[in-house]
């Protein structure tokens, strides 16, 4: 049996992922949209404002490693499943704060649940897909988050209108319980244990899911002192920091800057997510095609990532200078497209490199991203007080770190095995 005629049980997995990708954006990005009212009713200022935003990102990355060393150990099916479960909880709790105290410790929790997904959906692609599938899933799976972000302001906007803020969080909170469910009855950690599965599709995985056996000893030592992983970690470092802008202050910048009303807001901060996303999935399409021009995998992925990063960087320094918002919110959106041209192979890089460890590396790596994401919200209302609400200084600070992203990536090996006994400058075969 051919692999075009051979059951396609495995790309199920790809489905779940698209699901929960949409769904953790959507629960991530409706703090940003409701953030006015947050304010309003709780009288929170801006600096306070920007502590509620970073108690999610300080969660998500501090619990990145033990969650993906965890879904290692363990399998991603029960992590997936308690860790969706605990963030919808959060979610719904965001609803139901009364002070700033209660909204960062609500929030801090929800980080800290939402901090097990990304890992672990890297360890079921490793798992349940043949390695020339993996970074075209990431594509698709981000260009899934990304849209799911881009529309949820407007569907935030009109649940608002609704319900109120309060129960707006209630009502998305539903949604990952549903997921988790759905989800646990139908995974396993192990493809050869699904009984839809068949020997022709195992055999087209290619011992990708002999990855499914539990491990202990991770080799931190190795992973922590290889320059080439480092390399790989800043640039994502420096990719978070500017990208959380747009799920953060980009909102308060369209009221305050712009002066939009709350709907065209709503429709222009969509903007750089929905076409974020269009990056992802383009990313993940061209990447088998850039590996053959380029002649390796090492070569298409740091081709992909520097061009987008160093794109990013130019858009993102232009859009505050042009008068028209919609015009500036589109080159944003560019700005976007360009910073995911970065993503899938990054996640790529973590599922080559990381092997059996993807989880735990892939965890390492999100959450140094994470912390440029924590790092963000503060730093951008710190430096509007500094500049006295000079909104330019914070588009060219995310402009800075994504071009020192650029000069990372000249020199990221992003495929050689962290198993492998010798480090190679690029890969054997152009399958991305």
């Amino acid at each position: 049996m051919n692999k075009t005629s051979a059951p396609r049980v495995r790309h199920t997995v790809v489905v779940f992922a698209v699901t929960l990708a949409v769904i953790t954006y959507v629960d991530r990005v409706c703090i940003s949209q409701a953030s006015g009212d947050i304010q309003r009713d709780l009288r929170f200022t801006k600096e306070q404002m920007s502590l509620v935003f970073a108690a999610f990102t300080l969660a998500y990355g501090l619990l990145e490693v033990p969650f993906g060393w965890m879904g290692d150990k363990f399998g991603p099916r029960r992590m997936l499943m308690r860790v969706v479960t605990m963030w919808s909880l959060f979610t719904a709790a965001t609803g139901w704060a009364w002070n700033l105290t209660s909204m960062i410790v609500f929030r801090f929790l929800f980080g800290a649940g939402e901090a097990g997904c990304f890992p672990n959906i890297t360890k079921v692609f490793t798992i349940w897909l043949p390695k020339q599938e993996r970074v075209r899933a990431q594509g698709i799976m981000w260009l899934s988050a990304r849209w799911g972000g881009a529309f949820t302001p407007l569907l935030v906007v009109w649940v608002m209108r609704l319900v109120g803020w309060r129960w707006t969080f209630g009502i998305f909170g539903l949604l990952g319980v549903v997921w988790a469910v759905w989800f646990y009855r139908w995974f396993r950690d192990n493809p050869r244990e699904h009984p839809d599965m068949t020997k022709e599709e195992l055999a087209l995985l290619d011992g990708a899911e002999l990855y499914a056996a539990g491990h202990v000893k991770v080799p931190w030592r190795r992973l922590l002192t290889s320059p080439r992983i480092w390399l790989l970690f800043v640039p994502f470092f420096c990719m978070n920091f500017g990208w959380y802008f747009y799920i953060t202050w980009l909102p308060t910048y369209l009221r305050e800057a712009r002066h939009v009303s709350l709907e065209k807001g709503a429709l222009l901060a969509g903007l750089p997510l929905f076409f974020g996303g269009l990056g992802s999935l383009f990313s993940g399409l061209i990447a088998t095609r850039a590996a053959e021009w380029l002649g390796s995998t090492a070569r298409a992925r740091r081709a992909l990532a520097v061009t987008g990063l160093a794109a990013a960087a130019i858009m993102l320094a232009w859009s505050p200078n042009i008068a028209s918002a919609t015009l500036a919110m589109v080159v944003l959106g560019i700005a976007s497209f360009s910073n995911d041209l970065a993503m899938p192979g990054a996640w790529g890089a973590c599922m080559d490199i990381g092997g059996r460890y993807a989880g735990s590396l892939s965890g390492t790596m999100n959450m140094m991203g994470q912390a440029g994401g924590t790092l963000c919200p503060i730093a951008i209302a710190y430096l509007l007080k500094l500049t006295s609400d000079n909104w330019n200084a914070a588009f060219w600070a995310a402009a800075a770190a994504y071009a020192i992203g650029a000069v990372c990536w000249l020199f990221i090996d992003p495929v050689t095995p962290l198993e492998s006994s010798h480090a190679s400058d690029s890969a054997s075969s152009p399958a991305a």
